[in-house]
């Protein structure tokens, strides 16, 4: 959609609404469009065989000589994750703090990228001008270093944009969050806010990450005579700090497992993010040469992920790494919605194995909680609030919050993907919508799994597929071999002969009746065999499996 030109600035968010993930959000002024961070979501269970799920970037697609570039917020995957495919699409320089391009150029290398694109590392307090807009990056803190809140200047006002933020006055790395420069945007006038929606449905202040390295060290001293296994979010690079201050108090090496935390630490390690005493890191092969008491892994799989480092653990089939009675187990991270029943399996695994399992008091959020929030709108006193991050009901609950601190009810907008908000000081609407939604990637396809082939494998999956094949003269249309039934997922053969036996003489008599009426076209005679035997088989088994007929010509 091409949108009219008018003074309004306008906010066209193109994921990260009505789900937590897949951030990506376009603003657009006249002939300048620039968009805040490029997420990914994990599929839900139901997309059997997808590996991700990002962005449709149609209307950036159409709009593409408007783009002049992307802003990042921070370096998880849910606000970076789609960069790899949607930079092949859209292919604008990115602006970011150096911790998130450090992470953004690991993937870029891994998907060979690095020298087609354009990058250049923002510090905090610097502003950048893109087209019509000047953004500035405002130092926050988060569960990720380097993660910054976007002030965007525009003609029409300030709109500015928090990012996954929470207020923590004690950071294990880097100052506080500079709430001096939000109170001098709100003393200058704030147009709209758009802030971050995860935590509004908990009252009160989210906790300091340094809460979670007291949790660590009194753990540490409690279990001192014991393998240590941690595992967290490979992003969370001030966790995986304490972490490492533990293990060194206490005389331990420390191994780290799974590619995504190798990844993060080698960058974070040598950007200056994470301090590491030389000799602590060994390698995991090199555990064995260690008693148990001196040895800390610190591994990925804190959301119980089925390939994860935890996860094969706990299942047996880790090659460097067995699960032993007495090992301690720390799962610092709380489950996403959606992934309870994953973690839970792999704490009730390891205890099986004997292992120790602790979960209590070993993670806080990096999301601001109700307090937090408040603070936020009475420094900034936004005309315009935007919910952003969250599922419905979150957003819903932060209008309710928003307009509690003196936002006016018609001043507050819940947005779903791809609507467009014009906003000016005088009026703001709703103008439309843009082409939005998402895209499956499985393996290295992008977008070439939708939702007829999802059906298939969700039939595939429940219901099991019988394929039918036989054989017919070219000349004569007669019936030369077959038919013979083959069967995947749906029953067990050699306990179901007589069933074969007697779906493939249903077969047979469908295929004779299409021949003896002289019917020579084969897609009749596919749909013949498939409502005889899907009928036949509901009968006898209630089930509708897929059925495939295959048709080969012998001239």
């Amino acid at each position: 959609m091409q949108i009219k030109e008018n003074e309004s600035v306008k906010i066209i968010p193109l994921g990260g609404l009505e789900q937590i993930g897949m951030n990506m959000t376009a603003f657009m002024y006249e002939d300048s469009i620039i968009v805040v961070d490029c997420g990914l979501s994990f599929p839900d269970d139901d997309m059997l065989g997808i590996d991700l799920v990002i962005p449709d970037v149609t209307f950036l697609k159409e709009n593409l000589d408007k783009v002049k570039g992307f802003v990042v917020t921070h370096g998880h995957e849910d606000h970076i994750g789609a960069f790899p495919y949607v930079i092949k699409e859209v292919n604008k320089p990115i602006y970011a703090t150096k911790l998130t391009m450090g992470i953004i150029e690991t993937k870029f290398r891994e998907h060979n990228l690095l020298g087609n694109t354009k990058r250049k590392v923002v510090s905090y307090g610097q502003s950048i001008t893109l087209g019509k807009f000047r953004i500035e990056f405002i130092r926050t803190n988060h569960s990720i270093a380097d993660s910054a809140a976007l002030a965007i200047h525009t003609p029409a006002g300030v709109i500015l944009h928090t990012g996954d933020f929470k207020v923590d006055y004690t950071p294990v790395f880097g100052e506080p969050i500079d709430l001096q420069r939000f109170g001098e945007l709100g003393r200058k006038g704030v147009l709209a806010l758009l802030c971050d929606s995860t935590n509004i449905m908990r009252p009160g202040y989210t906790m300091s990450e340094k809460t979670v390295g007291k949790t660590f060290q009194t753990i540490f001293d409690d279990n001192a005579d014991r393998r240590i296994i941690v595992a967290t979010f490979a992003s969370n690079v001030d966790r995986v700090q304490q972490i490492i201050n533990a293990s060194c108090a206490h005389g331990r090496k420390v191994a780290v497992e799974g590619r995504s935390m190798v990844n993060i630490i080698n960058v974070a390690t040598e950007l200056g993010y994470i301090s590491i005493p030389e000799g602590t890191l060994i390698d995991t092969e090199e555990i064995k040469k260690y008693p148990d008491d001196k040895v800390t892994i610190i591994t990925t799989g804190s959301q119980g992920e089925s390939m994860a480092a935890l996860s094969r653990m706990a299942a047996s089939i880790h090659k460097k790494v067995t699960i032993k009675p007495g090992d301690v187990i720390i799962v610092s991270a709380t489950p996403i919605p959606g992934n309870e029943k994953s973690v839970a399996r792999v704490i009730n695994e390891l205890s099986m194995k004997g292992a120790k399992v602790i979960f209590q008091d070993t993670h806080v959020s990096g999301h601001a909680s109700q307090e937090e929030i408040k603070l936020i709108y009475s420094i900034l006193k936004p005309k315009y609030a935007v919910p952003v991050h969250g599922e419905y009901r979150h957003l819903v609950k932060h209008a309710e919050l928003a307009e509690s601190m003196g936002i006016e009810k018609d001043n507050i907008f819940i947005l779903s993907s791809g609507d467009v908000l014009e906003l000016s000081e005088e009026r703001a609407q709703i103008a439309g919508t843009v082409h939005s939604g998402s895209l499956m990637v499985d393996g290295l396809g992008v977008g070439d799994v939708g939702n007829i082939v999802l059906r298939d494998r969700q039939t595939l999956a429940e219901n099991g597929i019988i394929i039918v094949v036989l054989t017919l003269d070219g000349e004569t249309n007669q019936l030369l071999a077959g038919p013979d039934i083959v069967t995947r997922g749906f029953v067990y053969v050699r306990e179901s002969e007589m069933l074969i036996d007697d779906a493939t003489t249903v077969v047979y008599e469908a295929v004779i009746k299409c021949l003896d009426g002289r019917v020579s076209d084969w897609s009749k005679i596919k749909a013949e065999i498939k409502d005889r035997l899907g009928d036949y088989i509901w009968k006898k088994m209630k089930r509708t499996p897929m059925i495939l007929p295959i048709i080969m010509e012998v001239s």
